[in-house]
């Protein structure tokens, strides 16, 4: 049965949940402020790949952390982390990684081709891993593979919203050299003419000139299961349902970890947590 009191939450934490192992390695050149990924870091969970084509991610995704798989009306929800970081003032996110593309390059100046809409995905339990109907629950970012080059440009993302009309979002000044594993938000770049819509698909991206390296970056889409503020290196930060907040994490959802750091480096992360079932 679906948990619905506190003693039933308090009783799948004991008798009824996934273990989760968070150990991983720091990786360098971060940006202060900024939002970083962990999908390439190595440790557990283990090194994502770096996708090419468009691809749904789920529970076989490497790189996702992995919890018993339930049968309804039984559901799984983040009920407890507790976690460290080798560098002060972190904030982690565990999000949903819904979808994920790469082998975008920094050295081309036409549009080049995404093509990632939800529109029909119901592969991989996907209607009930984005969330609300109109696409609001999902999180839009350009996502670092290999580093791009030292000349800054502008990126240009050219989208359709959930009404089905399509357009550009605020041109997003890339600065020079953006690093492996920076994630730079796109929500946020919805023009003042299309507020109040919500992106459905990702089209193409376009740059205003040449960075200098081809690197490799790609789209992935997200959806937020909870957040863990780390203010002090090397000491131990916890959060159960009560703050987290707990929420459902559906089966074949594929959750891995987003650090934003407030220095040059992701640090070390080590920590522990539980999916409760029931």
């Amino acid at each position: 049965m679906t948990i619905t009191t506190r003693d039933q939450l308090i009783n799948a934490l004991a008798n009824n949940s996934s273990n989760i192992i968070i150990n991983k390695a720091s990786i360098a050149n971060t940006a202060a402020g900024q939002s970083h990924s962990l999908w390439r870091a190595t440790g557990q969970p283990g090194q994502g790949s770096i996708p090419t084509n468009v691809t749904n991610c789920n529970q076989s995704t490497v790189g996702g952390i992995t919890f018993t798989q339930q049968t309804a009306p039984a559901k799984s929800y983040l009920a407890y982390l507790g976690v460290s970081n080798s560098n002060g003032a972190t904030t982690m996110e565990v999000h949903d990684r819904l979808r994920h593309m790469g082998g975008l390059s920094g050295t081309l100046t036409t549009a080049q081709t995404v093509g990632m809409d939800f529109n029909g995905v119901t592969s991989d339990n996907m209607v009930e891993r984005i969330g609300a109907a109109n696409y609001s629950n999902i999180i839009w970012w350009l996502e670092w593979y290999t580093d791009t080059g030292a000349t800054a440009v502008t990126a240009t993302v050219s989208v359709t919203y959930n009404d089905g009309t399509t357009g550009d979002l605020i041109g997003v000044s890339l600065a020079a050299t953006r690093r492996a594993s920076f994630m730079q938000p796109l929500n946020g770049l919805i023009p003042a003419a299309d507020s109040g819509k919500f992106i459905r698909a990702v089209n193409t991206v376009r740059l205003s000139a040449s960075t200098g390296t081809a690197g490799n970056f790609g789209v992935t889409a997200t959806r937020l299961l909870g957040t863990l503020f780390m203010p002090v290196a090397n000491a131990v930060y916890k959060d159960d349902w009560a703050s987290l907040p707990i929420n459902t994490i559906p089966n074949d959802a594929c959750p891995f970890i987003i650090v934003r750091v407030s220095g040059t480096s992701t640090g070390n992360l080590y920590g522990f947590g539980k999916i409760a079932h029931g």
